[in-house]
């Protein structure tokens, strides 16, 4: 795949960093993962690392079937990430309260799949404009759905951490998995936490999506999203990538 791509996380005003990423990019696929722990002490950050590791462990295995039928393949990918999450966790009594969200993009010649599971989100852009991004599973989601909020609204509204969907190892995974078309050249994705744009605008986001844009613009906002935080600030992760 010719693809330039970057990627960061901050800790922000946490003490421990519990968001995750993880890529593969090679000739034939490429591959992209964002996930948000959730759970007390060190429960959601192990998490979404072990989510990620399981992701990556089973990569050789299934990229090879994705042609096939992509949203079976990736559903069955991510169960399997899952049942690795629970073999990780081993006799950890965390486990239950152990929750992780997901976005996961996967791109290669004749296609762009996405899979996501609470309110980490997937962006895809032009130089012109946001094409869509992935609907989150959280009530601010619902609300901004049936017209009650704007999307503006959706990060500062106080219900913004229910979700309604999210990963746990002892529980079968809701993904939701959508089908696209390749992407084309100039184009750019976001993956991205809560942390990340929740704290970022529309417009600001779009400047991702220029073609001089890059590392420097991505650690901006991200410094940015830390600084809008005014001493909370949420972990921050984003991961940005382009088609050459």
């Amino acid at each position: 795949m010719n693809l330039e791509f970057c990627q960061l996380t901050l800790s922000g005003d946490r003490e421990v960093n519990q968001d995750c990423m993880a890529h593969i990019v090679n000739d034939a696929y490429a591959l992209f993962i964002v996930a948000d722990g959730l759970g007390g002490h060190l429960a959601g950050e192990m998490a979404s690392h072990f989510f990620c590791q399981g992701m990556l462990r089973f990569a050789e295995t299934y990229s090879w079937l994705m042609a096939r039928d992509p949203a079976e393949t990736i559903s069955i990918w991510i169960a399997n990430a899952i049942n690795e999450m629970r073999r990780l966790f081993g006799q950890d009594g965390s486990v239950e309260q152990a929750y992780t969200t997901c976005a996961i993009l996967y791109l290669d010649k004749r296609f762009v799949l996405t899979a996501h599971c609470g309110d980490t989100r997937i962006y895809r852009m032009n130089p012109q404009r946001i094409l869509w991004r992935t609907l989150d599973h959280s009530v601010p989601q619902q609300l901004m759905n049936q017209g009650d909020i704007t999307e503006q609204e959706m990060a500062q509204h106080p219900y913004q951490n229910q979700l309604t969907r999210c990963i746990n190892a002892l529980r079968a995974h809701e993904a939701e998995i959508c089908l696209y078309p390749a992407m084309e050249k100039g184009e750019t994705f976001v993956l991205c936490s809560d942390g990340f744009w929740g704290k970022v605008k529309q417009h600001e986001l779009l400047q991702l999506a220029q073609l001089d844009s890059g590392e420097a613009e991505l650690s901006k906002l991200a410094q940015l999203a830390v600084l809008r935080g005014n001493g909370k600030s949420d972990n921050v992760t984003a991961q940005w990538i382009r088609r050459l």
